[in-house]
């Protein structure tokens, strides 16, 4: 079975080389290793790549996979559009729209020598890392792929099946306990996430959301400060049986917030279907659980997205969480604070 590390373990363990790329895909660079002029992409789905930044109907010159790492030499905004997200990134074979690329980066991380009896939240630094989870029947096997500034909650510091340091992650959804390497977390402070203009009145913040133009714009009084594009319910209802993809329109308040969620069955499918981690989650609506929360599964803000909820990037997302009430209270005093539920800020969607 896994192994708790000790003090004298940790510190030899802090020395060792990450090892294998069948354990991590991402290896430190070398003292050598300089940082390229241009920045990385992740394929968030199958996607074409174009001889020319044309749309709707360019040329198809090859094609990338889900979860491939590209180079992305610049972006430009063709007169070709599309108009609700113009983006398009130059890569080695031509040019994607950058609907399904999520920019990414290759940050590594001490591993901390504690953590907190109560966990710590985390965000993932590489553009994925893996889950190797630990039974024994079966010793250590793989499973879903947790993605880029998804965050999640660090309970534990083990062995890892490489030997060196793995955080022990628990899901707040299914209460499961699985492993990843301890250099692709990076342990979020409290002070980072501290509220955001405590001293104006919860009663003077409110949030608008348009649905026909795809925008929140958050206000202080009659002042902004936020706006930022958005991606609304698909306004779709592929199963009658289920509630259908539509943002409700309407009044509401912020009732709960989760700096990690896990969306989807629970069952960490890998597939695309499940959604671990969730980051800067704000409920709106619960039942039957409307939110505004971060999206790293695509880059197509602008558009109609989900299946009801409001995706933000993450920076938007993680602001908005500060910025609102009821106010995330830190430092965390049990796993029951986790989440703050409460009467918050005002939103109105239109």
């Amino acid at each position: 079975m896994h192994r708790q590390i000790s003090r004298r373990d940790f510190i030899r363990l802090g020395a060792l080389a990450l090892a294998g790329m069948a354990f991590n895909p991402f290896p430190p660079y070398s003292d050598e290793y300089q940082e390229p002029s241009a920045f990385l992409g992740r394929v968030t789905r199958d996607i074409s790549v174009f001889r020319s930044p044309s749309w709707p109907d360019g040329e198809t010159v090859a094609f990338l996979h889900r979860d491939d790492i590209v180079n992305i030499y610049y972006e430009l905004t063709p007169a070709s559009g599309p108009p609700y997200n113009p983006i398009w990134y130059r890569v080695w074979d031509g040019y994607v729209h950058s609907a399904y690329i999520q920019k990414v980066h290759i940050n590594h991380n001490n591993p901390a020598g504690t953590l907190a009896e109560t966990g710590q939240i985390c965000e993932v630094t590489v553009p994925y890392t893996q889950i190797y989870q630990y039974t024994t029947f079966s010793g250590w096997s793989r499973r879903a792929r947790l993605y880029y500034q998804s965050t999640h909650w660090a309970v534990g510091i083990d062995q890892g099946p490489d030997g060196t340091p793995w955080y022990r992650l628990l899901d707040e959804l299914s209460r499961e306990q699985y492993h990843v390497p301890a250099s692709h977390i990076r342990l979020i402070p409290d002070n980072e996430i501290s509220p955001l203009s405590p001293n104006v009145p919860p009663e003077s913040k409110r949030i608008e959301v348009s649905l026909a133009g795809q925008t929140l714009i958050a206000y202080e009084g009659e002042q902004i400060v936020l706006s930022t594009k958005i991606s609304s319910g698909l306004n779709q209802r592929p199963d009658p049986t289920e509630i259908g993809w539509n943002t409700p329109v309407g009044t509401y308040h912020i009732q709960s917030k989760y700096p990690s969620k896990h969306m989807g069955a629970g069952d960490l499918a890998g597939d695309g279907s499940d959604l671990p981690g969730v980051p800067w989650t704000c409920f709106f609506q619960s039942p039957p659980g409307y939110a505004f929360h971060g999206a790293y599964w695509h880059n197509n803000f602008g558009l109609q997205m989900s299946h009801g909820c409001i995706n933000m990037q993450t920076k938007d997302a993680k602001w908005l969480f500060r910025w609102t009430t009821p106010v995330y209270r830190t430092p965390i005093e049990s796993r029951a604070d986790w989440y703050q539920t409460g009467y918050g800020t005002l939103v109105v969607i239109t």
